[in-house]
């Protein structure tokens, strides 16, 4: 695996310690184009590397405070189903067609990231089932069809949904992206051999990865660093798009 391969990997683990979002929306297109996976085999180790990163974001953050429990179970339990109903979807799309689908994802992630005006919400933290479990659901749906932990989603709904202050569903996210991501990798597993060696490393560099940015994430300006990551989403969702329609 070449060097710039292991600094996507770290990057994917640091940008979901930093924000709770955002990392798991590079790995595909790193394991595809920098490792060399075919994109049907890259969306259940995606998913494999993203579990691992934000599990390891998730257990500092609980023991930090920065946990929301209710929240965290109804989004996670939603989207857990949902992931495995959205797996089943990743097999009837051609492996073009998914990467087209997943550029024009990063487009539009990219550019809500950078036009967001994330703030704190000043009501009282409350996760009401019927809207939870289905902004849960939603999520996970997203997660198991094209390996993303869907963290770019789940912090505005967690804010939204679940009313959670911005420090509080940072680290909920994590742990949400924790079992969607688990489930969705379970329900890929058959679709392909899995590389282990691979996966290793990769999950290795981007645990490494999430445990700096948890640590930098009480000293650094989030919101400029969730705009420099925004921009660099935006210029590689704009490349897989024209290697894929060229």
């Amino acid at each position: 695996m070449n060097p710039a391969a292991w600094l996507g990997a770290l990057m994917i683990g640091l940008s979901l310690g930093l924000t709770g979002a955002g990392g798991s929306i590079i790995t595909l297109p790193v394991l595809v184009y920098l490792a060399h996976v075919p994109p049907a085999e890259a969306v259940g180790l995606s998913l494999l590397v993203v579990g691992a990163a934000a599990a390891a974001g998730a257990i500092q953050r609980w023991k930090a405070g920065d946990f929301h429990p209710r929240a965290a179970l109804m989004f996670a339990g939603a989207g857990m189903a949902g992931a495995a109903v959205g797996a089943r979807f990743t097999r009837m799309v051609a492996p073009e067609v998914l990467m087209v689908i997943f550029a024009g994802l990063m487009l539009v992630v990219a550019l809500r990231m950078l036009l967001s005006r994330d703030g704190e919400t000043t009501m009282a933290a409350e996760c009401k089932p019927f809207r939870c479990l289905a902004a849960g659901g939603a999520v996970g749906i997203l997660t198991g069809f094209i390996g993303v932990g869907g963290g770019f989603l789940l912090m505005p709904a967690l804010v939204k949904f679940a009313r959670l202050p911005l420090r509080i569903a940072t680290g909920t996210s994590l742990a949400v992206i924790a079992f969607n991501s688990a489930a969705g990798f379970a329900a890929h597993f058959h679709d392909g051999p899995t590389d282990w060696k691979l996966a290793g490393l990769f999950s290795t560099l981007a645990v490494a990865g999430s445990i700096a940015g948890n640590r930098l994430a009480a000293r650094l300006p989030v919101k400029r660093l969730r705009q420099g990551f925004a921009a660099m989403v935006l210029l590689t969702g704009a490349w897989v798009l024209w290697q894929n329609l060229a």
